[in-house]
């Protein structure tokens, strides 16, 4: 079907009409004018081909030629993947820099998103023999792509039959053969890597349900709104509510095996701070670089709008094609509604017809499908193997209004929404994610797991620290109304245990090296030292010892301090804090008594 061509009809933008093209195909890739710009057919009417070109379309004029490939838009899947910096069409910029000598990506610039002359030392995987039947998943061999991440060489899908050759160990190229399936006639060469169209999910085995959280380093996330491996969320949020910020943390520290950080429309500066941090950083638990477990795509914001939409999609192509070999990935995407824009742009300029605020009908369709491919699954293929893709993508609200059509059409389709709120985010209060308004629906499915490792409090301290807060929501527009001298005692206890809830467990500073990360044990010795603060101090109230009594204590400062500690820190401190407070408390009670 290659080598097919027509010509440029009408050109609205990143938007080319095309005639004359011999039975275009839906989602075809094609070159369009002299300078072969990649598009991407999105629609036929008649004999007119509607391509969304991936750049700009300044300078293209009417008669142009339009060649077709007879190919769908695809990811090229291989070694050489972890560490890469793409654009939205997996384009290596790095690599475009180095041979172009220039900052910027050219427009019709062609370069393959593999490296071609890099060798990889490859090793046979002995379980699997010549005369073997093979199918879709089958592990034939492996690739130490970086000293965190080993590349597990895969029978691609839909390629089965009975392996004829095989490569041994050695020094290989991605293009080089490294075995040979047949199936009747058909015979297949299997490379180091090859290519799946990126619209569509691949394959697996069984979905399973998600049983183990994805453990951020974020308090609030892993102990207040937990989400599971598999797990997809909503990060919304309006102007500087630290949504970039928040999600660069949660690839930075979650426990991923893999981190995909998509820049979808972002301001290049943000990116470039990104790149700029994940590239000093270390793995804290494995004392690695954090970019030998990372991938970056980056599609900023003065880069055609067309390309957004490859980007996610991308993005969620090479999550699936780690979470077959059992890896965990982590896909955060910054930010969607950037997304959604580039689609209300094209769907405009193809004069569709326009739903709520402008946007295509179908944008509730497109959000579905890309959530949709989140998921822990049971992979294709031996050996038997159980990976997962975990999504969050954030929402930038136009004056952070959350019942705007994206927002509103993401929340469908996510179990994990944490709301981002401008009043804390002024009051310096970060990471300033709602506890009000915010919600998980994965609490069931990880509180075996939670319990098991907090002594089992963990889902009733929980549950006390939302009631606690919900109740100084209530109590504070009392407060604003008669003042707090008003109110009982144990009202004013909630107010206090509330703040100390607020600053000394859900705030959390992302620039301080031992509070930016937080593991799950030292996140419950936090929460527990307040609770038995919380416990304590209501006794002696209901002892009649006054409130600015127990505030003069020394041991309230001390839980505020306790996430100021290293992890290894933290219980010896714990327990000189249980040490002084049950002292102070005995003291105070020792003067009641008397």
């Amino acid at each position: 079907m290659a080598g097919r061509t027509g010509r440029i009809y009408r050109i609205a933008g990143p938007l080319v009409v095309a005639t004359d093209i011999p039975t275009p195909m839906m989602y075809e890739v094609v070159y369009v004018g002299e300078e072969g710009l990649i598009g991407e057919v999105i629609s036929v009417r008649g004999d007119k081909a509607y391509i969304q070109v991936y750049e700009e379309t300044t300078g293209l004029t009417v008669g142009e030629r339009v060649e077709a490939t007879g190919e769908l838009l695809s990811a090229e899947l291989g070694p050489g993947l972890i560490g890469s910096i793409y654009d939205g069409l997996q384009r290596p910029e790095v690599e475009i820099a180095r041979s172009l000598n220039d900052i910027f990506i050219r427009r019709g610039v062609r370069v393959n998103s593999l490296n071609r002359n890099t060798k990889w030392i490859y090793a046979v995987d002995e379980k699997i023999r010549v005369g073997d039947k093979v199918g879709p998943g089958d592990v034939i061999g492996l690739v130490q792509e970086t000293p965190i991440v080993t590349h597990k060489v895969m029978i691609p899908p839909g390629v089965s039959g009975v392996l004829k050759w095989r490569a041994g160990d050695g020094e290989y190229t991605v293009e080089d053969v490294v075995a040979v399936v047949e199936s009747g006639e058909r015979r297949y060469e299997v490379k180091l890597y090859h290519k799946w169209p990126v619209r569509v999910p691949r394959p697996f085995k069984d979905k399973l349900p998600p049983a183990e959280p994805l453990l951020t380093g974020i308090r609030v996330i892993d102990v207040m709104f937990p989400i599971a491996k598999g797990g997809k969320a909503a990060v919304p949020g309006g102007f500087g509510t630290g949504k970039t910020v928040l999600l660069q943390s949660l690839a930075k520290w979650s426990y991923a095996d893999i981190a995909i950080f998509v820049g979808c429309g972002e301001r290049g500066n943000e990116m470039a701070d990104a790149l700029k941090s994940f590239i000093q950083l270390h793995d804290v638990r494995r004392n690695r670089p954090m970019m030998e477990r990372s991938i970056f795509i980056a599609n900023t914001s003065n880069m055609p709008v067309a390309a957004r939409e490859t980007s996610v999609l991308l993005g969620v192509t090479i999550g699936e094609y780690f979470r077959d070999m059992g890896y965990d990935v982590l896909l955060v995407a910054d930010s969607t509604s950037r997304w959604a824009e580039a689609m209300r742009e094209i769907s405009g300029r193809m004069e569709e017809m326009p739903g709520e605020e402008g946007y295509p009908a179908y944008l509730a369709s497109k959000l579905a499908e890309f959530y949709e491919r989140a998921g822990r699954v049971s992979a294709l293929g031996r050996p038997e193997r159980t990976g997962s893709v975990t999504i969050l993508g954030a929402v930038s609200p136009p004056g952070g209004d959350f019942s705007e059509p994206v927002v509103r059409n993401t929340l469908r389709y996510v179990q994990a929404l944490y709301a981002l709120d401008y009043d804390l985010a002024t009051r310096r209060h970060f990471p300033a994610i709602n506890w009000l308004m915010s919600y998980s629906l994965y609490v069931d499915y990880v509180k075996d797991y939670m319990n098991e490792r907090s002594a089992g409090r963990w889902e009733e301290t929980r549950s006390m620290f939302l009631k606690i807060l919900q109740r100084e929501a209530e109590l504070l527009d009392i407060v604003r109304l008669v003042g707090p001298e008003a109110l009982p005692e144990e009202d004013k206890l909630t107010l206090e245990v509330a703040r100390m809830i607020r600053e000394g467990f859900l705030q959390q500073y992302a620039y301080d090296p031992n509070d930016a990360f937080s593991p799950l044990e030292k996140s419950f010795l936090i929460m527990e030292a307040i609770r038995r603060f919380h416990e304590t101090a209501l006794k002696l109230i209901r002892s009649n010892v006054p409130l600015f009594k127990i505030r003069e204590l020394k041991s309230p400062y001390m839980v505020y301090r306790l996430k100021l500690y290293a992890p290894h820190e933290v219980g010896k401190v714990y327990d000189e804090y249980v040490k002084t407070l049950d002292e102070e408390a005995g003291r105070l009670m020792e003067g009641v008594r008397q």
